[in-house]
């Protein structure tokens, strides 16, 4: 009978061993919860910067495209449109494009835009950024390579690069490339004229 006693409070203490009481739920729960947050709060800014990377990448292929469409037209309307036999402001030839002035001439579009000034005042953001034959750049039919990026140009005569000609010699293109998060890239260059 000893044995049937033993057997019996044995198994009556394991009974109570197998559930767990409902402050035993709540408060793992809570460290469950504060430890998701925790881990959360260190994920979410790393992804966050992971994008930030891509976004740069981005603004670098789309700045540097534009610079290099911008840097192969012409120094200014006035000038030689073939490469610079005939340069506007020398003795006797028509003057350069006064910085008033700049910006497409008559009815031009980005297309046929032919010297460097007509792309002073450039603002092109997400799905109205253009290629060099004035088309929509997109990756695909469903979605812009470039939502939400900004892109501007400002042209100016730069005459600290020149003071012989009062700055006539030299156009500064500055380029600004903004990336969905915010953050502007900008690249600048000079073309002269000559």
């Amino acid at each position: 009978m000893r044995f049937d006693f033993l057997h019996a409070s044995f198994f009556h203490a394991n009974k109570k061993a197998k559930g767990f009481t409902l402050l035993e739920l709540v408060i793992g729960i809570v460290v469950l919860a504060i430890s998701f947050s925790v881990i959360t709060s260190f994920i979410v800014p790393q992804s966050e910067k992971s994008a930030n990377q891509i976004h740069q990448i981005r603004a670098a292929e789309l700045g540097q495209s534009l610079m290099n469409e911008i840097l192969a037209k012409a120094f200014d309307e006035q000038s030689d449109l073939a490469g610079g036999a005939i340069r506007c402001g020398e003795a006797g030839l028509n003057t350069c494009t006064t910085k008033p002035n700049f910006g497409p001439d008559g009815g031009e579009t980005r297309a046929n835009f032919d010297d460097v000034d007509d792309y002073d005042g450039l603002d092109e953001t997400g799905d109205s950024i253009e290629n060099i034959t004035g088309s929509q750049i997109q990756s695909d039919a469903l979605e812009s390579l470039y939502l939400g990026y900004r892109v501007t140009v400002s042209v100016t005569y730069d005459d600290t690069y020149d003071n012989s000609n009062a700055g006539s010699l030299v156009k500064r293109i500055d380029i600004t490339v903004t990336t969905p998060s915010g953050e502007t890239v900008q690249f600048a260059t000079y073309k002269a004229n000559f």
